[in-house]
C-alpha cells in the first residue's frame, strides 16, 4: 500500500506518518521544507519525499505524486501566527483538497482511493442534524468573520460532502474532527463518535495529536474501520476527556 500525506511535517502529520511506517506502509510526502521533518525519514526505505507546496505544484506533478496511491491524507492547517491566520493562502486546506481529488479522479483508479481529511470539531456535519446551541451558533458566526482558517476547514469538508459525495467511483472519504488538541508521547485510549458529544466551544474535550494520527492511520489501513466511517465526519476524544464530561 502507498499513502500520500500532505502536511506531513505538522504536529499531527508527523504522527500519522510514523504510524503508517510502523505498519510497513509506503509513504509519499509533500512538505515545504526538508528541515521540518525527522532525519530518520530521509533514510527510510518506505519514505518518498517531495519538497513543494500542494498549491504550487503543477497539475502534471500532482498527478504524478497521486499515481498508484491507495490513500491520500491531508493534515494541512494554518500556522497560529498573524500571517498564518490572515495571510495567503486563505483557502489552503480547501484548494489542496480540491486539487488532490481532481488528480485522483484523473487516474480513474479501479478501486476507490481513501481520502482522509483532518478537520475540526468546531465544524458541523451538515449531512446530520447535529444539535448546536444558539450561543455556539453565535460564536461560530463570529469565527467565520474573524478567523479565515475556520471557514477554510468548513469549505474543505463541504467539498467532500457535496462534490465528492457518497457514491463517487474514484474517491471515498472521511473527515476526522478532533476536539481540543494536546501533545502526548504515546497512543492512549480514545473513542470516535458520529457527532460531538460535548460543545466544541463551551465544553471542549481533549484528544492528543498522536491519537489523531493513530486514528487516521487505522482508517487507511483497517477496511472494517473504514467501512464504518466512510462518508462521515467522526469526532474523536480521549477516553479521559469522555469520562470528565460525564462527571
Amino acid at each position: 500500500m502507498t499513502v500520500l500525506v500532505v502536511g506531513a511535517s505538522g504536529a499531527t502529520g508527523r504522527h500519522l506518518v510514523d504510524q503508517l511506517l510502523r505498519n510497513g506502509t509506503k509513504v509519499r510526502i509533500i512538505v515545504r521544507s526538508i528541515q521540518r521533518i525527522p532525519p530518520s525519514w530521509e533514510q527510510h526505505d518506505n519514505v518518498e519525499i517531495h519538497i513543494a507546496s500542494p498549491l504550487e505544484l503543477s497539475e502534471t506533478a500532482l498527478n504524478q505524486y497521486t499515481a498508484d496511491c491507495d490513500a491520500v491524507a491531508s493534515c494541512l492547517g494554518h500556522n497560529i501566527t498573524f500571517k498564518g491566520i490572515y495571510g495567503q493562502p486563505r483557502k489552503l486546506v480547501t484548494e489542496a483538497t480540491k486539487r488532490l481529488c481532481q488528480a485522483i479522479k484523473s487516474h480513474k483508479p479501479k478501486s476507490p482511493v481513501r481520502f482522509v481529511l483532518m478537520n475540526t470539531s468546531g465544524n458541523s456535519n451538515r449531512d446530520l442534524n447535529e444539535p448546536v446551541s444558539f450561543a455556539q451558533k453565535c460564536v461560530i458566526g463570529l469565527l467565520r468573520w474573524l478567523l479565515p482558517p475556520h471557514v477554510d476547514n468548513e469549505q474543505a469538508a463541504d467539498y467532500l460532502r457535496t462534490q465528492i459525495g457518497q457514491n463517487n467511483r474514484y474517491i471515498e472519504w472521511v473527515a476526522v474532527r478532533p476536539d481540543g488538541l494536546i501533545d502526548e508521547e504515546v497512543v492512549t485510549p480514545y473513542e470516535s463518535y458520529p457527532s460531538p458529544i460535548r460543545s466544541a466551544i463551551f465544553n471542549a474535550g481533549k484528544i492528543s495529536r498522536i491519537n489523531v494520527g493513530h486514528f487516521m492511520a487505522q482508517l487507511i489501513l483497517d477496511s472494517q474501520l473504514w467501512d464504518k466511517w466512510k462518508g462521515q465526519m467522526p469526532v474523536v476524544y480521549s477516553k479521559t476527556s469522555i469520562s470528565n464530561s460525564k462527571k
